[in-house]
């Protein structure tokens, strides 16, 4: 008989997502570690705080969820940020 490891494994949702940007009204996508499921709740009347929703995601990630702005629109914008992570 095989055995059966204790460590579990994150199961991993890549769900492609688009936004438009509120600073240059471009369309962006991104693919991010979420599920639809995820998504529409936050998206839903009752929205969580994003950090809270999304703590896997980067900061930059999130900023793209609420903005549609991606990190190099970003960079391009304000300039380089550490605490913005690209």
């Amino acid at each position: 008989m095989g055995s059966i490891s204790s460590q579990t494994q994150r199961r991993r949702h890549m769900l492609e997502v688009t936004k438009k940007s509120i600073i240059s009204g471009k369309t962006n996508t991104m693919e991010l570690d979420i599920s639809q499921e995820q998504l529409d709740r936050w998206e839903s009347v009752d929205k969580q705080l994003i950090q809270v929703a999304f703590p896997n995601l980067s900061s930059s990630e999130r900023e793209f969820l609420m903005t549609g702005i991606t990190p190099t629109e970003w960079n391009d914008t304000f300039g380089d940020d550490d605490d913005h992570d690209a």
